[in-house]
């Protein structure tokens, strides 16, 4: 039993984007032209570096701001502007601050969402965003190629790297109607999702939503906003395999996607639906193998499976094999696919409330996404 609870988990976290990572962090190779092309980019403003810090991912906090203290000295840069987040400000009021300061470059320290929302408040500012990754995923940082050495070593890299634009995607959820949200807070499905049933995450029309990496709906989506928070931090990425396999057979996603301007939609029925602005995986898992940060195109997946095991068990194997550059020709049945498509906008309808999710943070539940990317509209520091 135990054997295929872990073959079962496998397979879904194929496919969920925040269930493929490494509970250790080993170094990764040096940047390079294949994470972004570093071209002439705006220079910097003059003036101190900031830094952004989620203080529950930092084990000694005050350790770490002498650190960076020594590191920007060592630099021959001014004392760094110091900002922590909370749970009412998680780091976009933050650095909106740094930069009226006159920040030089934001690091943001903590996890994909810490590094989320400092750089909402940096796109098309000029103000070069780094990171320190202290998440589980950091999968903004693997995709950038940063090495994830020493501490120090990290805020060095963060105060004197290479700066790079980069392109940022943008979501916007409808809220359900009444009836919906009564009908998904009495539903199975969204149970982990909905606090024991009493409340439902409701998605906000007027709110856009920055994404870096990937944001999706479906079974992606339930996966990372139903893992336990507190089991994560005990074991990691295995957190997400538990959620994965109630999910596993859930019901599949019945949809109208238009992209860009198109008038008339594709009918589809998936597992899950990704909008990816970059596609490598840590592990040498290649999700979306096209995707680039910086090409200007948002890389749209729609994975589907069917016949249980089976079926995962085929879309795992075709993206480990696009890990090592091989792509499966297309057959006429298989329990397991993952369609490819590239747009700059895309909107989509689906026939029952879905869970919706922006780089592993829940937006909420929604019938209603729009996605588009803004090329070029965010700098990078690596």
């Amino acid at each position: 039993m135990e054997v295929f609870t872990l073959l079962v988990a496998f397979a879904a976290l194929i496919v969920a984007i925040t269930a493929l990572v490494t509970a250790k962090r080993t170094p990764l190779s040096p940047p390079n032209v294949s994470a972004v092309a570093h071209t002439e980019t705006p220079s910097p403003p003059p003036g101190p570096p900031a830094l952004v810090v989620n203080p529950t991912k930092v084990d000694d906090i005050e350790a770490f701001r002498r650190l960076a203290m020594r590191v920007a000295t060592q630099c021959q840069l001014p004392p760094p502007l110091w900002f922590e987040t909370t749970v009412a400000q998680p780091g976009e009021a933050q650095a909106r601050e740094a930069v009226a300061q006159g920040a030089s470059v934001i690091v943001a320290v903590g996890g994909d969402g810490t590094v989320r929302q400092v750089a909402a408040a940096l796109v098309n500012t000029g103000v070069p965003l780094a990171l320190v990754p202290m998440g589980t995923g950091n999968l903004l940082a693997r995709n950038l190629k940063i090495p994830l050495g020493s501490t120090a070593e990290l805020i060095a890299a963060a105060f004197t790297g290479r700066d790079a634009l980069i392109d940022v995607g943008w979501l916007r959820a409808a809220p359900l109607t009444p009836s919906e949200a009564r009908a998904v807070a009495a539903s199975r499905r969204f149970r982990d999702l909905t606090n024991a049933g009493a409340n439902v995450p409701q998605a906000n029309i007027d709110e856009k939503h920055i994404f870096l990496v990937i944001a999706g709906l479906g079974f992606d989506a339930a996966i990372v906003a139903g893992a336990n928070d507190g089991l994560k931090e005990r074991i990691g990425w295995l957190a997400y395999s538990l959620t994965a396999v109630k999910h596993l057979t859930g019901r599949r996603i019945e949809a109208r996607m238009w992209m860009g301007d198109e008038t008339t939609p594709d009918q589809l029925r998936a597992r899950t639906i990704m909008f990816a602005n970059c596609g490598r995986l840590p592990g040498g898992v290649t999700l979306l193998p096209d995707a680039r940060l910086d090409d200007g195109w948002m890389d749209v997946a729609t994975i589907d499976a069917t016949g249980g095991l089976v079926g995962w068990l085929s879309v795992a194997g075709t993206v480990l094999l696009q890990g090592i550059g091989v792509r499966r020709k297309a057959i006429e049945v298989d329990p397991g696919t993952i369609d490819f498509r590239r747009c700059r906008r895309v909107k989509i309808y689906t026939r029952y409330p879905e869970a919706v999710q922006v780089d592993g943070d829940l937006v909420g539940i929604s019938r209603q996404i729009v996605a588009r990317i803004e090329p070029g509209a965010l700098l990078v520091r690596s």
